[in-house]
Order: structure tokens, then sequence, then C-alpha cells
């Protein structure tokens, strides 16, 4: 689900909770890999950018959960995602479903190649449509929706300096 977050939502109303880890992939030159996304069943909203993530799966930590959506959504194989960067808690509407979502954002530097896409589920299909890498001052720039919210200052701040892990790729 790469559903955004929405504030429309009665306090009354039953979401299901999702637990989910997005990994803010670096390259070498400094830039951030993000996906644009749509959600199918709301195709007059808005379009949003995201990182690469998703759900974490029955007996996954968010770091194993992290390394397997990197794996499947971009073919990059990382040993590492350290620690997480930022706990980030949102309520969205995806697809008809009202989520409750609490997601794991890592920062990982790693050498990445050409994207390899075919471990994409159908519900990636369906969602993604296209793919970019951002450079600081484009995300600082952009009048975009960009996921997580303040993305570029996540990348400044003191705390993603100490904690950005150096991904090994295999």
């Amino acid at each position: 689900m790469g559903g955004e977050p929405t504030g429309d939502t009665a306090p009354e109303e039953t979401a299901v909770p999702r637990l989910a880890a997005r990994v803010v992939l670096i390259d070498p030159a400094g830039r951030t890999l993000l996906f644009r996304g749509r959600d199918p069943g709301r195709p007059e909203a808005e379009t949003w950018w995201f990182p690469p993530g998703g759900e974490v799966e029955d007996g996954e930590t968010p770091a194993e959960a992290a390394r397997r959506e990197v794996r499947e959504e971009t073919g990059v194989l990382l040993e590492d995602v350290g620690e997480p960067v930022r706990l980030r808690r949102f309520r969205a509407w995806f697809e008809g479903v009202l989520y409750d979502q609490v997601e794991h954002v890592f920062v990982v530097r790693a050498e990445v190649g050409e994207l390899d896409v075919s471990g994409w589920t159908e519900v990636e299909r369906r969602v993604i449509l296209d793919h970019r890498w951002w450079t600081m001052d484009e995300l600082r720039s952009t009048r975009e929706t960009v996921y997580p919210e303040g993305l570029a200052d996540l990348l400044d701040g003191p705390r993603a300096s100490a904690d950005r892990s150096e991904g090994r790729t295999r």
C-alpha cells in the first residue's frame, strides 16, 4: 500500500492495522529513489511520491521486510539496512480500505544500477506509475506530494546522518 495519509476519517471508523517498512535509497551521487503512485480505487485523486517498501509479513522484522521489499521492487540486494531513522504512523484509505499504518523508515546508501521490476506484485503494477531519482534541491523545492513528509529534512537531520547505513549490495 502506498496510500496517502488522510485526515478525513471519523474517529469511530475502524481501520485495518498494518506494519510497513520503507527504504530511502541514496545513490553515490546523493540522489534519492522515489516511486510515483496512485490509489487505483480513487483514480481522481492526486498522485504522490514515496520510497520503496511495503508491508511487514508474518515472522519478519521491519529490517527484513525492508530488505525484501527493496529486492522485489528494485532488484537491489541489501545486506543491511541499519536501524530505522523514523517511525511514522498515519491513517489512509487505499483501494476502499482504511488502514492504520505504522511505518519504519530506513535510510541506506547503495550503488543502484538499472531497476529490475520483475519482482513487482500485481498491486505494485497497478499503483506505481513511474520512478525517478531526486536530488536534495529537488526534494526541498518540489510542490508535488512526497512521503514521508519532510523527507529532505529527515535526510539532512543529525540523527539520520549518524544512523545512515552503508548498504552493501550482493
